[in-house]
């Protein structure tokens, strides 16, 4: 698949943008791990505008991360052209416009999944961005604003007509928020109409390797986006490209798994400092499929999530390792 001149392979399987967790650490990780394309935070196009220090940081992207994409989000298409000129000279391999965020921070505003209520708007929008930057431009999108208004496949081939080089779609309606289940079968339908001749991208309820293999195969999908199924499992990259290339790779071990926590946790202590930086992680070590079904383990999973140190937290993983997994040597965890 390609999305303008950037290669991704194929079957490609991308880490979706996520706020407060694909920074520039767990990208990498991501990517190292078999992310075809990652994508950052999204970024306020209001606020990178005012040069808001805690937004311009979002634009740093190392060259060992690429392809990476940066995503943009706004209501106003002066600012999001304005906002995507800045990104721009950050060099990214493509902008991509947030018109699917849920939350009701953004979408009561209009920005987000709420443009999804104004569709002129959208496309007007959407067409000056293109028309500002020499690099690709793409659209994340939902299904529609809520199950009476799912109108993706009559939307695709206008935002396609804007001039951007994709489109992913998350298969729930902005009512939907994250509850319910994804319904890929209209995205499925808007690949398959003669019209789309752009990659359309696949993202929703994508959490274990067969998943993404039916994916492609039963929705026909350039590519796919995993967001939520990466907290505290980096490694779905790995295991999804194992069984889509049929690699026979052994599977990581446990030991392998605490190893790229204990990265994360270092790296996001590093980036800002301990307090915040554990703060950061908490997320992805309370979803951590390393965790999950392992006997009475409540108390200690209210304990990792209390830690304000990463030594407090090190020697939780080490007291874990040697109850559940029976590695007795933290050296063996590093």
């Amino acid at each position: 698949m390609k999305i303008a001149n950037i290669d991704l392979g194929e079957r490609p399987v991308m880490l979706a943008p996520m706020e407060d967790v694909t920074d520039a650490s767990f990208r990498l990780i991501c990517r190292e791990q078999g992310a075809a394309m990652v994508y950052t935070e999204f970024v306020s196009a209001e606020a990178l505008i005012r040069n808001v220090s805690s937004t311009t940081r979002k634009l740093h992207i190392d060259d060992s991360e690429r392809p990476v994409a940066i995503q943009i989000y706004g209501r106003e298409a002066d600012a999001m052209v304005e906002a995507a000129r800045i990104v721009e000279e950050a060099q990214p391999d493509l902008i991509d416009i947030n018109f699917g965020c849920p939350v009701k921070k953004v979408a009561s505003k209009g920005a987000g999944a709420g443009m999804l209520r104004d569709i002129p708007k959208m496309l007007d929008i959407t067409r000056r961005v293109v028309q500002a930057v020499n690099i690709p431009v793409t659209v994340k999108t939902r299904l529609g604003w809520d199950a009476d208004n799912k109108i993706i496949t009559e939307l695709g081939p206008m935002l396609q007509d804007c001039g951007i080089a994709a489109l992913t779609i998350h298969g729930r309606t902005r009512a939907q928020m994250y509850t319910g289940s994804a319904d890929w079968s209209l995205i499925g339908e808007l690949k398959n109409d003669p019209r789309m001749h752009i990659p359309v991208i696949g993202n929703g309820d994508i959490t274990t390797p067969e998943q993404a293999r039916d994916a492609f195969e039963r929705f026909g999908v350039d590519g796919i986006m995993i967001g939520r199924a990466a907290f505290g499992a980096p490694w779905i990259f790995r295991d999804v490209r194992d069984l889509l290339d049929n690699t026979g790779r052994e599977p990581l071990s446990v030991a392998d798994k605490f190893a790229l926590l204990r990265r994360q946790v270092t790296e996001s202590v590093q980036r800002i400092d301990e307090y915040r930086g554990i703060l950061h992680i908490r997320r992805h070590l309370a979803a951590s499929p390393l965790f999950k079904g392992l006997p009475n383990f409540r108390e200690t999973r209210i304990r990792l999530l209390r830690t304000e140190t990463m030594e407090e937290i090190f020697n939780i993983f080490d007291e874990i390792n040697r109850r559940f997994f029976q590695l007795s040597d933290p050296s063996d965890v590093l």
